[in-house]
């Protein structure tokens, strides 16, 4: 059973559920983002796999998840990298956001989001429970095609791309 930590708007612990009971219920929960780039600006997509229980065949960011109890979050985003994405690269946290959206399947995802950012060139090796495939896209490209096709894209992601490329600088790496 796969537990998340639930916390209050400040993002203190106040207690943990299990993961599917915490998304039908719509608890507050701690999670993670992490945007990755290539060494030419280049922001790296992963589609999620057809099996995930919301959210399935959208592209989203590089990777994301929630830490374990009592799991620091650092270590818990370069735990889901190396299971997603078969890599590890430095993480440097960038921002937070809460949000919540409800689900057609009837799931509510209510999360306080801890957003990183790394840079890589590294390939990938993809766990196609997680991901069924993944691209680099230049962020002037992206932003048009999320304008043109925003059903393509997962609500937390495009909630946040915009914050993410106003605030990443490679140097903060």
């Amino acid at each position: 059973m796969e537990e998340v930590v639930l916390v209050d708007h400040l993002d203190n612990e106040i207690g943990t559920a299990e993961k599917l009971t915490a998304h039908r219920d719509g608890s507050l929960h701690r999670a993670f983002s992490i945007f990755l780039f290539n060494s030419k600006g280049e922001m790296l997509l992963q589609k999620r796999a057809a099996g995930k229980y919301h959210s399935a065949n959208l592209w989203s960011n590089s990777c994301c998840s929630h830490p374990r109890p009592a799991e620091n979050l650092a270590d818990a985003a370069h735990r889901r990298m190396r299971e997603e994405l078969g890599i590890t690269t430095d993480l440097k946290w960038l921002l937070s956001f809460q949000y919540k959206i409800d689900f057609d399947n009837g799931l509510i995802e209510h999360e306080l989001d801890h957003v990183f950012v790394g840079q890589t060139d590294q390939p990938m090796l993809l766990n196609p429970d997680e991901v069924s495939e993944i691209k680099y896209i230049n962020p002037e490209q992206l932003k048009k095609d999320i304008a043109v096709h925003p059903d393509q894209y997962t609500f937390w992601f495009k909630e946040l791309v915009d914050r993410v490329l106003d605030n990443y600088q490679p140097s903060i790496l």
